[in-house]
């Protein structure tokens, strides 16, 4: 059982670095070196592609942090049943674990509004009509979503590291 553990704990850090990981490359690498004059005229291309095969490897990640997670928690010994115990809750792991599970629902739920409804529509209007104010505002918008979900992220990871020290 402790190597399961281990194992999981492992592949959740690992899906959690390759998520994170990738939203920070995506914001503080690639965006500002496309909108460089060399690679400007092709942006809108090259970040679709990119956005389309992170698109692939976050959800892998976001499920792979899902499943470990429950996992971790079912090796801990908290099942299904522990956790609809009001008790568990009022403690500064169960209040910790709480705001997680919290922000976690929303970063999925920005992710999916994001990936699957604002960004494609972004990139096609940038296609279509670049420049135009309803253009920008999609943009800004796609734009916005992701710094948000980076942040809710970041949250996350903060909270994972205070449930093994006892929580809030």
């Amino acid at each position: 059982m402790r190597e399961l553990y281990l194992f999981s704990v492992w592949l959740h850090i690992l899906a959690a670095a390759a998520w994170i990981g990738g939203m920070v490359f995506l914001g503080l690498v690639l965006v500002p070196v496309l909108r460089k004059p060399p690679l400007r005229d092709s942006s809108t291309a090259l970040l679709y592609r990119t956005g389309l095969r992170f698109r692939q490897v976050g959800w892998i990640s976001l499920a792979l942090l899902v499943l470990t997670g429950f996992v971790n928690l079912a090796v801990r010994g908290y099942g299904w049943m522990k956790l609809w115990q009001g008790d568990m809750w009022q403690s500064g792991w169960g209040r910790a674990l709480g705001a997680k599970l919290i922000f976690v629902t929303a970063v999925l739920i920005l992710s999916a509004v994001h990936n699957f409804y604002i960004g494609p529509r972004a990139v096609a209007q940038m296609e279509k009509a670049p420049g135009t104010a309803r253009t920008d505002r999609l943009r800004k918008v796609a734009s916005w979503m992701g710094r948000i979900t980076l942040l809710l992220s970041l949250i996350i990871l903060a909270l994972a590291v205070t449930l093994p020290r006892g929580g809030l």
